[in-house]
Formats: structure tokens, C-alpha cells, sequence
């Protein structure tokens, strides 16, 4: 089983819990409790994260200082959702708008990096949400889940 192969069986263990739920506060503090900073999920998706960025498949575009790539498109296996992963050190990305809502996991990789303030764990943004993503105090990893993969950046 390839890198690949293997980050996209840890997505999808964590997808399947959240399939059908709603994108709120409720959510949010679900993730960090049961699947937080602290948790077996969290290592394995920041060591998978790391490895890809090694490896050269994931973050392999780079634009204002922000390093992307949309890993897996949404499909049934990752239950309509779908990954995206951002390298970003303290820098504002580009303004955005989240129609189905989006699901963030903050994996500081150095410093007191923090996700629109938000330290390593679980960011849930409601459907209709917008944002310009920023990481300060640092650089961080982004792991961004969308369901239906949609994403509207602001022109």
C-alpha cells in the first residue's frame, strides 16, 4: 500500500464519522474531544501529512506564499467529502466562501502557530461561511475537508 493509499483509509475512518452530521459548534467540540491534538487520529494525519510533503504529493503548488493541493476529489469512499492540505507560515491566504461548510484540522508545525487563532485541533465552519484563512505565530499544515469539495474564492 502506497503513502497515498494509506492517508486516504485515515480520511476516510474519520469521514465516516462524520458523514451526516451537521458543520457547527457542536461538531467542532465533538472532534476536539474525540479526535483532538492529543489523539491517535491527529498523529497519524500529521504524520501522513509530513510524509506527503516529503514524498512530493502533497502542497506541490505554491501561490502568495501559500503551498496547496487538493489531495482526493469527493467521492463515495471518503463520503462526499472532499481533502485538500495548505503549508502556510504566517500568512493571510486568499478570501473564501464555504457553501456546504468546512472542516479544518490545525497541525502546528513550529512555534505557537495558530489557524485563525485557533490552536492544533479541529476548525468547523458553518455552511455559508467565509474567511480569509491566516496562520500566525508560525508555520502550520491545514487539512481541509469539504463536503461536495466546494469552495468559492472571492474574486
Amino acid at each position: 500500500m502506497t503513502q497515498i493509499d494509506a492517508f486516504r483509509d485515515q480520511v476516510a475512518k474519520l469521514t465516516e464519522k462524520l458523514a451526516g452530521r451537521a458543520l457547527d459548534a457542536d461538531l467542532q467540540a465533538w472532534l476536539n474531544a474525540e479526535q483532538g491534538a492529543d489523539s491517535e487520529t491527529f498523529r497519524e494525519l500529521e504524520q501522513s501529512c509530513r510524509n506527503g510533503i516529503a514524498e512530493g504529493w502533497l502542497c506541490q503548488h505554491e501561490a502568495g506564499g501559500v503551498r496547496y493541493g487538493r489531495v482526493f476529489k469527493p467521492s463515495d469512499e471518503l463520503h462526499g467529502f472532499s481533502v485538500d492540505v495548505v503549508d502556510m507560515n504566517d500568512v493571510v491566504g486568499p478570501h473564501h466562501s464555504h457553501p456546504n461548510g468546512e472542516i479544518d484540522l490545525v497541525m502546528p508545525l513550529d512555534g505557537d502557530a495558530k489557524f485563525d487563532g485557533q490552536p492544533a485541533g479541529w476548525v468547523v465552519y458553518e455552511p455559508g461561511s467565509a474567511h480569509h484563512p491566516t496562520v500566525s505565530g508560525g508555520r502550520a499544515l491545514v487539512l481541509y475537508l469539504l463536503p461536495g469539495g466546494s469552495i468559492e474564492f472571492t474574486r
